[in-house]
């Protein structure tokens, strides 16, 4: 077993139960103290990365922001190539997946010694994280968290005198979704056995319920675990998938953490959907971005599910469509990224913008895409990155960032036109003048060669689960499609993934998610969706791709 992913999937009907536990966990937060994080009283001087008003800050009161990814360091120990390169692609920090022996093979003293001093080599800020607690009562193999705090106690030696460049996570997920409020008092518990032994680490917990929270547990005890620790320096992690797919369950879950001033990071996300809903990663990334808030995305290779696999094969030249969207994408790590000031950071008197990028170049113009390449600007230090914006009149929309001279854009409609610029940035967060324009028009959709098969996986009084599986049987891949189809009996997508659908009356239009837009030659892609309907259920009977007639299989 591999880096599984065990965090549990929201059903639809646990929307309900959501909607109410986030009104009554607002209202929890909001009485308790709106300004809980400054209860606290530390024990003693802040040392090293520490909390400060709410916030994650270094030992210089300057905002820590974590921009960057898990690494599932012990299922593969010989990977010692990742840490490099999740650093070269922009990443300021990085969550390392250790085991205590509890279910998979313990990481030695000398193990975690060892990646501690590749992080501070690599200027990388390391969360070093326990995942045998992953789903503590629902899952009978997980270990507990006093176990995982009696590990953090044997590495103390290793430990001690690295504040400044470790965060400790005690235990991944530590609870499943049976009976989730047992997890308050034993996270209570390890957090002060491991300040009875004299950590001073800033320490990082997980949610209940896979990490995802989606009854409201640790919302609704924040403030009491937050006041449980004297130092005052603990951060919240809340791991987000399909439970967080709307904009609005994850604004005002951030935002109740927020406005307490009690610390919180998006330990863990995901973007790729599954049948039980489609992330927002978007609104994740830009939410975080808004409110200055950390993010850390699962992750960077050797999934048992592929799709969540930012490098594929642990090669970070072949970035997936996920590892795209997460590293060069609008707020991603590329964009959004600065290194921490212990490594010199944000501390230099730098004010010397890079010169502007040459005019960018298109190539590789599809219906969907565009490949982009400019000369490099120059800088007096070095420019670290480059925004790529698309330009309509006064108004600008970054639409990609790279650390290269070069970059993909997707998610275009064919047949339309576009225009493109660019920005240079360097490690100071000055910014260059904007280069000149390119002019983009993108190919028409072309007439494709296909099959589609539908089945209902599941009804319930008005509401029904389908599948649709769309069969590319030409001879070249397929890059960017359209399907449509209608129904006959009323029916209504109200939840896809694998696509985003628009429908007006019976007619159904779906256009491919980042992960499904490219369909290979005898390959199939798959999209999934939640219906409401009345009496009857017919299935389509006519689907057409890119306005070609497919077969029915």
């Amino acid at each position: 077993m591999r880096t599984p992913r065990r965090t549990a999937r929201k059903h639809p009907v646990a929307h309900l139960l959501t909607v109410l536990v986030t009104l009554l966990g607002a209202v929890a937060l909001g009485v308790l103290s709106p300004a809980g994080a400054q209860a606290a009283s530390p024990g003693a001087a802040a040392t090293g990365l520490h909390i400060s008003n709410g916030r994650l800050v270094e030992g210089n009161g300057n905002d820590f922001i974590m921009r960057g990814v898990n690494h599932a360091y012990t299922w593969y120990t010989g990977q010692t190539q990742s840490l490099a390169d999740i650093k070269a692609l922009g990443a300021n920090s990085v969550r390392v997946v250790l085991s205590d022996g509890h279910r998979w093979t313990r990481n030695s003293p000398e193990e975690v010694a060892g990646i501690v001093a590749q992080c501070k080599t690599l200027r990388l800020i390391c969360v070093l994280e326990v995942h045998d607690t992953t789903g503590y009562g629902e899952d009978s193999a997980a270990g507990t968290l006093d176990e995982a705090a009696d590990y953090w106690i044997g590495l103390k030696s290793v430990l001690t005198g690295e504040e400044n460049y470790i965060i400790i996570n005690i235990g991944n997920e530590p609870w499943g979704n049976t009976d989730p409020a047992g997890w308050t008092a034993p996270t209570v518990a390890a957090v002060q056995k491991l300040r009875a032994a004299g950590f001073q680490h800033t320490i990082m917990v997980d949610a209940p319920n896979w990490g995802q929270d989606w009854q409201g547990v640790m919302r609704a005890n924040a403030q009491s675990v937050y006041n449980a620790d004297t130092t005052g320096n603990l951060i919240f992690s809340i791991h987000m998938y399909s439970v967080f797919d709307t904009a609005q369950e994850i604004t005002d879950y951030l935002n109740a953490f927020v406005n307490a001033k009690l610390p919180i990071l998006i330990g863990e996300f995901g973007g790729p959907a599954d049948q039980y809903g489609d992330p927002d990663e978007d609104t994740m990334m830009a939410t975080a971005q808004q409110l200055k808030l950390g993010y850390l995305a699962w992750s960077w290779s050797g999934n048992t599910d592929p799709v969540l696999d930012l490098a594929i094969g642990f090669d970070a030249t072949h970035l997936s469509a996920w590892g795209q969207r997460v590293f060069n994408g609008v707020n991603g790590i590329a964009q959004t990224s600065k290194e921490a000031t212990v490594y010199g950071g944000g501390t230099s008197n730098d004010t010397q913008a890079p010169t502007a990028p040459g005019t960018p170049t298109a190539s590789a113009v599809t219906a969907t895409s565009v490949a982009l390449s400019w000369t490099a600007a120059t800088d007096n230090v070095a420019v670290t990155a480059y925004d790529i914006v698309r330009v309509s009149g006064t108004t600008e929309t970054t639409v990609a960032a790279s650390t290269t001279n070069s970059a993909v854009v997707t998610a275009l409609t064919a047949d339309t036109a576009y225009t493109f610029a660019v920005y240079a940035r360097d490690a100071a967060g000055n910014r260059s003048a904007r280069s000149a324009t390119v002019n983009v028009t993108t190919a028409t959709a072309p007439s494709v060669s296909c099959s589609v098969g539908y089945r209902v996986v599941g009804e319930w009084p008005g509401g029904f689960q389908s599948e649709i599986t769309i069969r590319n049987t030409g001879t070249t891949a397929i890059n960017g499609w359209k399907l449509v189809f209608a129904f006959a009996d009323g029916q209504t997508v109200s939840n896809m993934w694998g696509g985003t659908p628009a429908q007006s009356g019976a007619t159904v239009s779906v256009t491919p998610a980042s992960y499904t837009s490219t369909i290979p030659a005898a390959g199939s892609v798959a999209v999934g969706f939640l219906g409401t309907k009345g009496g009857s259920n017919s299935s389509p009977s006519t689907f057409t791709l890119n306005g070609s007639t497919c077969a029915t299989a």
